[in-house]
């Protein structure tokens, strides 16, 4: 029996290593075997479908469609359960590309203009994702947000989850391209020109919650974040904001 063991052990190593004889030297070749893209009932999607799925977490789809599209959020916020056969391909890429609807109320959100941030790849993934149906793609899940350790650490993962990140850039840097906007640029949320013209948090609370240029393709719009985040998240983002660099 040990004798039997030994060799399926050995036959296993066998089967791993490559052993290239020369220079008095052996040379190991290792496979990688991709696993497929499933959803989290074990079923198999294409790798088109898993990148939309993480695209609608990423861009924060989620928190206004709800998990899968499945609505919930806000009764101003449809879902999207449909959409993928009520919509063509190209009428799903014109909403993601230009936004849809425009209103004055920051408590009714907004669909955003995501032209100049999404990639026309990413669309696409997207719109493959709503044809799906969207489906619950393993790992296409937002970190959770850590809500006991103080607010400016609760704003920081709001700061992700919400996708401010994906406009705004990491640590509120900006720099994210918007051509046709007067700076050309998505504006920052750190140095001396923000914080000299949000003197206050109530001047940052106001704008995250009345978003800006709505309604104007092709400028990049951040949304009414007013009707979604509730004012202790708001509280939050604003207290984030304030431990940015300031000058």
């Amino acid at each position: 029996m040990k004798r039997k063991l030994y060799a399926l052990a050995f036959a296993f190593a066998a089967a791993l290593l490559v052993a290239v004889a020369g220079c008095g030297g052996t040379k190991t070749v290792t496979r990688t075997v991709t696993a497929p893209a499933t959803t989290t009932s074990g079923r198999q999607v294409s790798e088109q479908v898993a990148a939309g799925a993480h695209d609608f977490v990423q861009f924060a789809c989620v928190k206004c469609h709800g998990e899968r599209g499945r609505g919930g959020v806000s009764p101003a916020v449809p879902g999207l359960t449909a959409a993928g056969k009520g919509f063509s391909v190209a009428q799903l890429r014109s909403i993601i590309d230009k936004g849809l609807g425009e209103s004055k109320n920051p408590s009714q959100p907004y669909m955003p203009v995501w032209g100049p941030v999404i990639s026309k790849r990413q669309v696409s993934d997207l719109v493959a994702y709503l044809r799906a149906g969207l489906p619950a793609v393993t790992g296409a899940s937002a970190p959770p947000v850590q809500t006991a350790q103080g607010a400016a650490v609760q704003g920081a993962g709001l700061y992700v989850a919400y996708g401010c990140i994906n406009c705004h850039g990491p640590n509120g840097l900006g720099g994210v391209p918007n051509p046709q906007a007067p700076d050309k640029t998505i504006p920052p949320l750190s140095g001396e020109d923000f914080f000299s013209e949000f003197d206050t948090d109530k001047k940052i609370e106001d704008v995250i919650r009345s978003g800006s240029v709505i309604g104007r393709p092709p400028i990049a719009s951040m949304p009414h974040w007013g009707g979604i985040l509730s004012d202790q998240q708001l509280k939050a983002l604003v207290a984030y904001i304030k431990t940015l660099k300031s000058s």
